[in-house]
């Protein structure tokens, strides 16, 4: 049987944590009283399947929330004309937003106030990335990779800034803020990527030096499950991403000795340990 190393930055950081300890005391304390969350709460199909059984209803902007309710804003957080319709509402909010995100938005709401216009690396259909978007003026730009951003035409009319979705790839990022340094226009650079994904991704390169291959735990739709396995396969390192331990191909896995186990921020422990357990013993 391989080997398993377990990458001790695997699974729910902090505001994913937080979140679900909001829902959870909701869902505690409700009595009888119709719970929404406002889009996935997390990007995870375990959790999203525990807690809809839980009474917990999935619902969007667009749904009619029944008077007296709960409504939970998501951790990727709500774009700001949302919020301002939702508080107009006959609902208790509950904001769940990643402290990391709300501060994102905040920063990007102060530089708008003072005339800049924002650069934004993300991906442009995420609902974190949406959100941070509202905060911004409508020059703002989104882009997903460094070839896109060097095919834009930035006009010295306007004061850039750059800001990150908070769980982007930080070696992109970095090659990012090289290539604006040599333009000439000065452009600040504020480092909005969580400290827990720039460390999640940092340990999973590092356990690929020393591994066959790595597997990558998470939801398919998890933005940061996905750069995770993509900052691994471009040192050249295979990478495996699997929502849950039924999906391993262990035909393959098997026949190596070492292998490497990380996961993103919205997986839970327990999904990580069946994934674990099932390597070790086939």
């Amino acid at each position: 049987m391989p080997k398993i190393i377990r990458g001790e930055k695997a699974g729910f950081c902090m505001g994913v944590d937080l979140a679900l300890q909001k829902l959870e005391r909701v869902v505690k304390e409700s009595e009888g009283i119709k719970i929404y969350t406002l889009g996935p709460i997390i990007h995870n199909p375990q959790v999203l399947d525990f807690y809809k059984q839980q009474g917990v209803i999935q619902a969007d902007e667009n749904d009619c929330f029944e008077p007296g309710s709960y409504v939970v804003i998501r951790a990727h957080g709500i774009p700001r004309d949302i919020q301002d319709s939702l508080e107009k509402t006959q609902v208790t909010i509950i904001d769940a937003t990643c402290p990391k995100v709300k501060k994102a938005q905040r920063f990007i709401e102060k530089q708008t106030a003072h005339g800049k216009t924002l650069l934004l690396f993300g991906e442009r259909h995420h609902p974190e990335v949406k959100g941070l978007l509202s905060y911004a003026n409508s020059q703002a730009k989104v882009f997903e990779n460094l070839a896109e951003l060097k095919s834009f035409s930035l006009s010295s009319e306007y004061e850039y800034f750059l800001a990150a979705q908070t769980t982007q790839n930080r070696n992109e990022f970095n090659a990012i803020v090289r290539y604006l340094n040599t333009l000439d226009m000065s452009v600040p650079v504020f480092d909005t990527i969580c400290d827990t994904t720039r460390e999640r991704q940092q340990e999973a390169i590092e356990m690929s030096k020393h591994v066959e291959v790595m597997v990558v735990v998470g939801g398919y739709r998890s933005g940061n499950t996905r750069r995770l396995a993509q900052v691994i396969s471009s040192h050249e390192v295979e990478s495996i991403h699997v929502e849950q331990a039924s999906e391993l191909p262990l035909s393959h896995l098997l026949n190596k000795e070492i292998i490497g186990l990380t996961a993103g921020a919205s997986t839970p422990k327990s999904v990580i340990d069946d994934v674990e357990r099932v390597l070790a013993n086939g």
